[in-house]
């Protein structure tokens, strides 16, 4: 009997899990060569030749053109990562990698694929106990720790021959913008000019508007400002619906435009009265406004986005009006400065000189405009876990310390685990190894030897023995300054986890031929499922989608 349409497949049981996996582990394998100090960076070329030179793991796979369904699964474990910690992206995708590898080898044994996802899911919890029970206090006044941890998320990037200079700047912004509900890094705006070099980056603490003033013949600067945020028009209102006006000789003329030019006088006059000395708006201001804003020496910007309208308000101490009836005195913000500036041939309005600003700006500077793009991928990576180590006060060593210590307490586990669970335990153990192994083959070592050394120093008690890539020595890597928050590794192994069971999980994929998507199912909701499947699994030949992958890369 023929339940699916003519142009549908279907693969089940191990052809289908053999499939899945075979698809997350090309994912990780595509990025395993970007991990650690030594890692490669990967040129992504998109059909209309755009060009993205990067080594950041979730923007390789954001910029990849990857159709498979099941592949997008671990593509989603880097985002979670990169939304939830900022960095440590590439760590949970090879981790997903590995153990959907190692879980093929149990399947092959004929161990139950539940089995598997049990065992795992008990080594992941067992995981992150032993991460927590070793990890490193770090309090908001140990600003080396900070300096060392914003300094581990560049390192291997672009940024990284400017990471000393950097890491103070990302530490600097994220302890301005911190504030009694905690830290968030959108108050941390990032302004990118292309010319100079990397050095020349600084913090601005206040905001930087990417807009001219609206009059030449207002002033360049202004100091001592009081600041108007104003959400609204400098304009003649309009009447809500549509009106016609019939004039019948020229002095009626004459006076709708000086009634016309009354109110705005009126408006100008009323941001005089409270006193401000620059005006910010967010929506159109009128010639004749301007004229008399510049006449007032006030200095005015137009059209400003309503994220820099609100970041204003944070640094200077104002806040966002809606109406300019409703405007008073307590309403406008403070700078010590306000003016336009040049900035990589660009002018920009510079707000700065603000006390305690809660909203502050990166200005980064690089020779080209991939080294500036590459440069903000690190600094957010950057920003991302210095705000993670403020938050949760941890902190583990890198260099793949943590993965080497969890697998040998994972094998000791698996031995107080009954049942085939146990392999699977084993199996997770050993999949954790690909991240000191990943290092050392990146950095151009021997990765068995590397791994000796490095688990023979872990029996011997020492938790922060990672490698040194530079060296191919095994160090203490507390004592090098080599630390990432303990957020990085236990999302990364619960993400990781999470995606592997959830395809081991899948026996059956059914590829519609209906690529439009729901004919066959009507109203019902899975009919729109298999149909947006049918682009991914076209093939159906070991890797289906993947295709797109190589032509990427």
């Amino acid at each position: 009997m023929i339940i699916l349409g003519e142009d549908s497949q279907r693969t089940s049981g191990q052809d289908a899990q053999s499939m899945n996996i075979t698809a997350g582990k090309a994912v990780a394998e595509a990025v395993r060569t970007t991990l650690g100090p030594k890692g490669m960076d990967k040129m992504l070329v998109d059909s209309g030749g755009q060009v993205v030179v990067t080594n950041d793991g979730v923007t390789i796979l954001k910029e990849m053109d990857i159709d498979h369904p099941a592949a997008n699964m671990i593509v989603e474990v880097s985002e979670t990562q990169e939304d939830e910690v900022g960095d440590g992206t590439t760590t949970a995708v090879i981790i997903a990698g590995e153990l959907l590898d190692q879980a093929e080898e149990l399947l092959e044994s004929d161990v139950h694929a539940t089995t598997i996802a049990q065992g795992y899911r008990q080594a992941a919890e067992k995981a992150k106990e032993v991460l927590e029970d070793n990890a490193i206090e770090v309090t908001e006044d140990d600003r080396e720790t900070l300096t060392k941890i914003a300094a581990t998320a560049m390192t291997g990037k672009g940024a990284e021959s400017a990471k000393d200079l950097l890491s103070e700047l990302v530490v600097d912004a994220v302890l301005a913008v911190k504030d009694d509900d905690g830290i968030d890094t959108n108050n941390v705006s990032i302004e990118k000019v292309v010319g100079g070099t990397i050095d020349n980056s600084e913090l601005v603490e206040g905001v930087i508007v990417d807009k001219e003033r609206v009059d030449e013949n207002m002033p360049y600067a202004v100091e001592d400002a009081n600041i108007a945020i104003l959400d609204d028009a400098l304009e003649v209102r309009e009447t809500e619906i549509d009106a016609e006006v019939n004039v019948t000789d020229p002095d009626q003329l004459q006076q709708f435009l000086d009634q016309e030019e009354k109110q705005l006088k009126e408006m100008v006059d009323q941001l005089v009265e409270v006193g401000a000395d620059a005006v910010f708006v967010g929506d159109g201001i009128d010639d004749m406004a301007q004229h008399y804003l510049a006449k007032e020496g006030i200095l005015a910007v137009r059209r400003a986005k309503s994220s820099d309208l609100k970041r204003l308000a944070r640094a200077t101490g104002g806040r966002v009006v809606s109406s300019l009836d409703d405007i008073e005195a307590d309403d406008l913000g403070f700078a010590g400065s306000v003016g336009q500036k040049d900035v990589g041939g660009d002018e920009r309005i510079f707000v700065e000189d603000v006390e305690d600003a809660k909203s502050v700006t990166l200005i980064l500077r690089g020779g080209t405009e991939h080294v500036v793009d590459e440069l903000e991928r690190a600094i957010e990576d950057s920003l991302g876990v210095v705000r993670t180590t403020l938050e949760d006060g941890k902190v583990l060593p890198g260099g793949g310390a943590p993965e080497t210590e969890l697998s040998l307490q994972l094998r000791e586990f698996a031995d107080s685990v009954g049942g085939r669970e146990q392999l699977a335990v084993e199996a997770f153990a050993e999949a954790l190894d690909i991240i000191p192994r990943t290092l050392a083959e990146n950095a151009g070592l021997d990765p068995i030897d590397s791994l000796v050394d490095l688990r023979s120093r872990h029996d011997g008690g020492e938790f922060a023995a990672g490698l040194d890539a530079y060296t191919g020595e095994v160090i203490d890597m507390e004592e090098e300054g080599v630390v990432e928050p303990l957020r990085v590794k236990t999302q990364a192994i619960e993400s990781a986890t999470e995606a592997a069971v959830m395809i081991l999980r899948i026996d059956d994929v059914i590829a519609a031929g209906d690529l439009s998507g729901g004919q066959t199912g009507s109203d019902d909701d899975d009919g729109g499922a298999p149909g947006g499947m049918g682009g991914g699994m076209g093939g159906m030949g070991g890797m289906g989608g993947m295709g797109g992958m190589g032509g990427a890369m």
